[in-house]
């Protein structure tokens, strides 16, 4: 008997010693155990709201709100309403431009909806040739085909002719002369006689614009039997280095 009294004594002990569990749904504002089963559909649960109404403050959004302080505004630049107007946005887009471009020394944009639309200079569009509704609006398929009739009317077809010849009077022709020669450059055909033959004949060729003029003036003066400035020092008929090869092919073809 003392020793189941002792057994029970020890049990209250340790039981008075373990710490309590809370309770899971307490504070939920449930009633039951949240062991147990879910309700049936269209039950009413009743009990205390998950937060208190002490904690919820009742202050209007509002008062919180007027409560933040605003960017700090210059009097002018406020309507009477306390809103701004179109005038004073105006009016503070202005000064920031000026601030903004005071060193560029550009002028600042006045960017306002008053502002007349800018003019186009040199505008490039359309021709009125271009257009087809201008066109459509003066032409006609009947004026077109009085157009082409006057066109064909003024058509002339002219009858080629024959070259004229060259008369004796405009001096020697050096096509002529390329056609009637057929040695090659640089194959001696005339004797030429003197004392450095090669340094006069680049003292004298360099008063010819070209070698064209330079073999005219060659043959005017006697050439090619004779060289007395010494622009065919290698006797090949040709001076001034003139190449006769190209009036040549030009004929040939």
């Amino acid at each position: 008997m003392r020793a189941i009294v002792s057994i029970i004594v020890l049990g209250a002990g340790l039981a008075a010693c373990s710490p309590q569990i809370p309770d899971s749904a307490a504070g939920a504002g449930l009633e039951t155990s949240p062991f147990d089963p879910a309700p049936a559909p269209g039950t009413t649960i009743t009990g205390a709201p998950l937060v208190p109404p002490s904690v919820v403050s009742s202050e209007p959004l509002a008062t919180v709100a007027s409560d933040i302080p605003a960017a700090p505004r210059s009097p002018a630049s406020t309507s009477a309403a306390g809103t701004l107007s179109n005038d004073d946005i105006a009016a503070e887009t202005a000064a920031a431009l000026a601030a903004s471009n005071g060193g560029s020394g550009a002028a600042p944009l006045n960017a306002s909806p008053s502002n007349p639309a800018p003019q186009l200079v040199g505008n490039p569009g359309i021709s009125d040739e271009n257009d087809f509704s201008a066109v459509a609006a003066r032409e006609s398929i009947e004026s077109d085909a009085e157009r082409i009739a006057e066109n064909r009317a003024q058509y002339e077809q002219v009858t080629p002719t024959a070259v004229p010849q060259r008369n004796g009077a405009t001096g020697p022709n050096v096509v002529a002369y390329a056609l009637s020669s057929d040695n090659p450059r640089g194959n001696r055909i005339y004797s030429r006689t003197g004392i450095n033959l090669k340094a006069k004949s680049s003292r004298n060729c360099a008063a010819y614009a070209s070698p064209d003029l330079a073999q005219q003036a060659f043959l005017e003066m006697g050439g090619p039997q004779r060289d007395r400035k010494a622009l065919d020092p290698d006797g090949d008929g040709y001076a001034c280095g003139w190449d006769p090869a190209p009036y040549r092919r030009a004929a040939s073809s």
